[in-house]
């Protein structure tokens, strides 16, 4: 069956009401020799609000990738930031079902389907990506997890694995044959989002393991290196970064 396009696709930032911004001071990571090609994208996961310490969905450690993020961001001509992007009452809000608990794990029309605490919920500050992201002004939006029967980890598919969010065919349009993922959570929305881009989109997906934390469920990291080994996804620190 093939992929939906989603009526979304991929936005720029004046599309999505995002403003520029400078963010913080980058990280002294990357080889001055590392310079990324036009072929290159560069896709930052979900540095959103409530992924952050003290937020609604919060990862551990997730403004320690924000520094490392903001030295990628100026190499790259193609940036693309994900924004999960939930309407109040998503089916994958464990607040939506009766005697479940966030972290519960149900089975949806689409298979099984992790529940979350309500998370990253359209226009709330908590949605928002965090105020030191680096976002250049030729940056471009992905939005996903808006329908709200399906949940999105994977940039590229909604979890029902038919529904595309439109960013594979934005990346051919450009000529993207490689593309650098680096955010949050290493071990849901980082790992499907790899595998779809090596496994499903026939691109090289490089995965920048220090750019990344994971939320940390029961298996969930040990799963996340299981599957894009399989996928054959290179996964390297960011100082091992080479043209």
């Amino acid at each position: 069956m093939p992929a939906m396009a989603s009526r979304s696709a991929v936005l720029s930032l004046a599309e999505a009401g995002i403003s520029p911004q400078v963010g913080a001071p980058p990280a002294d990571v990357l080889d001055p020799s590392f310079a990324p090609s036009e072929r290159d994208g560069l896709l930052v996961i979900d540095v959103q609000i409530d992924f952050m310490p003290g937020g609604a969905l919060e990862v551990p450690g997730g403004t320690e990738v924000i520094p490392i993020v903001n030295a990628l961001v100026p190499r790259f001509k193609h940036v693309v930031l994900s924004q999960d992007w939930h309407p109040p009452k998503h089916s994958s809000f464990a607040s939506q079902h009766d005697g479940k608990s966030p972290y519960d794990e149900m089975q949806m029309p689409y298979g099984a389907q992790t529940l979350w605490p309500d998370h990253c919920v359209q226009n709330t500050p908590g949605s928002a990506f965090h105020a030191d992201l680096a976002i250049p002004a030729g940056a471009r939006v992905c939005r996903k997890g808006y329908r709200a029967d399906i949940d999105s980890y994977s940039a590229f598919f909604e979890n029902d694995r038919v529904t595309g969010t439109g960013l594979e065919a934005y990346f051919k349009e450009l000529g993207v044959t490689r593309v650098y993922v680096v955010g949050l959570a290493y071990d849901f929305c980082v790992r499907y989002t790899c595998e779809d881009a090596a496994a499903r989109c026939g691109t090289t997906a490089v995965l920048v393991k220090d750019a990344t934390r994971a939320v940390g469920l029961p298996g969930s990291v040990d799963a996340a290196a299981e599957g894009l080994e399989q996928a054959g996804v290179q996964v390297v620190n960011a100082a091992e970064l080479r043209s």
